[in-house]
């Protein structure tokens, strides 16, 4: 349980190109206390990327070790990769405050979620296959084999919506982002009203005589 921690956990699934990381960097534009959580993965580094801001990127045997010490609050693989959430650094955010984004596929989230009750879990959807396939092809990252695979990888993906706490779909981005707004800000508000009520429980009052 994470009564005792400031920050919150808000796991964000979807498949890819559906505008998950997109939304991720809007949260963390607007609310400075968000913060992405930075995943440990076996995959080779894009063009850009930094280790220890874009990801950990470590071997394969230094992950499966990692695995074997139970240092992963959840992982999964990915596209052939293996990706994982550490604990040390997800309760060193939030016992700082942060409220923490996961952008995990829907394995990892159950995970989480089995083992944090607490975490709210969003999918967020396209408007359609379609348009998600546009939107795979239009960003020019990758090939034609690896948009096929993540094609057939987003229609497995999409059968798990039914499992999350609350379900989105990105047909207008701002709208999008307006929903998931509401959603941090309404457990921000829930858990600041729990906070209050435990100050008032350790007050103690008296009735007052007639």
């Amino acid at each position: 349980m994470l009564s005792a921690y400031a920050g919150n956990i808000l796991v964000l699934t979807a498949p890819s190109g559906a505008g998950k990381t997109t939304l991720a960097r809007m949260l963390i534009e607007h609310y400075p206390q968000c913060q992405l959580s930075i995943s440990h993965t076996t995959r080779q580094p894009r063009p850009g990327e930094v280790h220890g801001k874009d990801y950990y990127f470590v071997e394969l045997e230094e992950f499966l070790s990692m695995v074997q010490q139970g240092r992963f609050l959840e992982y999964a693989t990915v596209h052939g990769n293996y990706y994982g959430t550490s604990y040390d650094y997800l309760y060193r955010a939030m016992d700082q405050g942060a409220n923490v984004i996961l952008d995990i596929d829907y394995q990892g989230a159950f995970q989480l979620k089995s083992k944090i009750p607490e975490a709210i879990l969003v999918f967020i959807l396209p408007p359609s296959i379609e348009t998600l396939e546009e939107r795979l092809g239009g960003r020019g990252k990758d090939n034609d084999d690896t948009i096929k695979l993540r094609m057939e990888n987003a229609c497995r993906e999409i059968l798990t919506y039914n499992r999350f706490d609350y379900v989105l779909v990105n047909h207008d981005l701002n709208k999008a982002y307006n929903e998931l707004s509401a959603i941090l800000t309404a457990r921000e508000l829930r858990k600041n009203s729990q906070r209050d009520l435990k100050e008032l429980a350790d007050i103690n009052i008296t009735p007052a005589k007639e």
